[in-house]
C-alpha cells in the first residue's frame, strides 16, 4: 500500500510538472508572437508622416469650418475639443516611426498638450468663466503642436486649420476672356487681327476740253467741207 501511494503520488507530480513546462512553452510563443507583430506593424517615418499630414488636414479641414456649423461659443469649443482630442489619438495610435524617432515624443507630446487645452477652452466656455484666459493656453498650444510637427517633417500638421477653399474660379476667368474676345481657352492671350483696309476707289482721269473741242472743229471742217462741195453743183 505504501508503495502504491507513493507511485500514485509520484504520477502526480510528474503530471503536474510537465503542465508547468508546457503553459511556460505557451507563453513564451503568445510574447513572441506579440512582438513580431508589434514590430511588424511599426511605421517608417516617411509612412507615418504621410499618414499623420492626413489625419491632420482632415482635423484642420473640420475645424476651421466649426464657426458655420455653430453659432454659440461652447458649442464650437466643443466642436474643437472634441476633434482635437481624436486628431491626439489617432496620431498616437499609428506609433512610433521604426527606422528615425528623433522628434517624435515631441510632437505627440505637443499633440496632448493641444488636445487637453482645447478641453480646457470647453469647460471654461460651458462655465462662462475664464474664457480668454483659457483660449490664450489653446492659442499657445497649437503653436507648439505646429512647431513640433514642422520639425518632425509633418506639413499638414504645422498649418493653421482653415476650411477648404471652394474650387471652379476657371469658369470666371472663361466668362470673363469672352466678354473681352482677347484670351482663349488656356489663358493665352491672343493678339486682335487687324482689320484689312478697304482697297482705293479707282477714279477715272477727268476729261479734258481741248481734246472735246479739237474732234468738234474736226467735224465741223469735214461737214464745211462737204457741204461746200455740194453748193457749186
Amino acid at each position: 500500500m505504501r508503495r502504491l501511494g507513493f507511485s500514485c503520488g509520484a504520477l502526480v507530480l510528474f503530471a503536474l510538472v510537465l503542465a508547468g513546462c508546457g503553459g511556460g512553452d505557451d507563453d513564451s510563443s503568445t510574447a513572441a508572437a506579440t512582438t513580431e507583430a508589434t514590430e511588424a506593424a511599426s511605421l517608417t517615418k516617411e509612412e507615418l508622416v504621410a499618414q499623420g499630414d492626413a489625419i491632420c488636414a482632415e482635423v484642420n479641414a473640420a475645424v476651421g469650418t466649426v464657426g458655420s456649423t455653430s453659432s454659440d461659443a461652447a458649442g464650437q469649443a466643443q466642436q474643437v475639443a472634441g476633434l482635437y482630442g481624436g486628431m491626439a489619438e489617432r496620431l498616437k495610435g499609428l506609433g512610433a516611426p521604426s527606422d528615425e524617432s528623433a522628434g517624435y515624443a515631441e510632437f505627440i507630446a505637443a499633440a496632448e498638450a493641444l488636445s487637453q487645452a482645447e478641453d480646457n477652452v470647453k469647460l471654461a466656455a460651458e462655465r462662462e468663466e475664464g474664457e480668454a484666459e483659457a483660449e490664450s493656453e489653446a492659442s499657445s498650444a497649437l503653436s507648439a503642436f505646429q512647431s513640433a510637427a514642422s520639425e518632425f517633417g509633418l506639413e499638414e500638421c504645422a498649418e493653421a486649420p482653415a476650411a477648404p477653399t471652394p474650387g471652379g474660379s476657371g469658369s470666371g476667368e472663361e466668362s470673363s476672356g469672352g466678354e473681352t474676345g482677347g484670351i482663349e481657352e488656356g489663358g493665352e492671350e491672343v493678339a486682335p487681327e487687324e482689320a484689312e483696309p478697304a482697297p482705293e476707289e479707282v477714279q477715272p482721269p477727268p476729261e479734258t476740253g481741248g481734246g472735246v473741242g479739237g474732234g468738234g472743229t474736226e467735224g465741223g471742217g469735214s461737214s464745211g467741207g462737204s457741204s461746200g462741195g455740194i453748193g457749186p453743183g
